[in-house]
């Protein structure tokens, strides 16, 4: 078996409705058949707790939630290198993460590092599940980060 090359990251708070978005597409992935070379992780909210998790891998792939102008179910694939490129109003753990980013490359340890942003319309409900509207794009959202993982894996030359 290969040695994995390739981390799938998911944000989020489960028991904050949407805003658990990366936590329940790393729980649909579990259950999936995943190329070698390919791990999942539920990141939970953890922020900086993650980095010794994003310098094992030379590539991640992130998943989370944003607020933002866009139609709830918007998906967006973003490429951040600092913190000033992630959507300005990420979910509540933002800060966590952005910080993450700029440490990681002030240390010269930043993986290649893609994230997949969903809008969602609310984070603040305290409850466990998702809005039918992300319900429905989830898939959407799965097939996406699947073909970027086999992307990643096999890259054209």
């Amino acid at each position: 078996m290969n040695e994995p090359r390739v981390l799938i990251l998911g944000i989020g708070n489960y028991l904050m409705g949407d805003e658990g978005l990366g936590v329940h597409l790393i729980n649909s992935l579990s259950s999936a058949s995943l190329p070698d070379g390919v791990d999942l992780l539920d990141g939970g909210t953890a922020g900086f707790q993650l980095m010794e998790y994003l310098e094992r891998y030379p590539k991640v792939i992130m998943i989370d939630a944003t607020l933002d102008a866009h139609p709830v179910g918007t998906i967006r694939l973003i490429k951040p290198k600092y913190a000033a490129d992630f959507p300005k109003a990420m979910s509540t753990h933002e800060i966590g993460l952005k910080d993450l980013v700029e440490g990681l490359a002030l240390l010269g340890r930043m993986p290649e590092l893609y994230l997949y942003v969903m809008s969602v319309a609310d984070i603040a409900n305290l409850h466990v599940g998702l809005s039918p509207e992300v319900e429905r794009a989830l898939p959407v959202l799965r097939d996406q980060v699947m073909l970027k993982a086999r992307e990643l894996l096999n890259p054209a030359h």
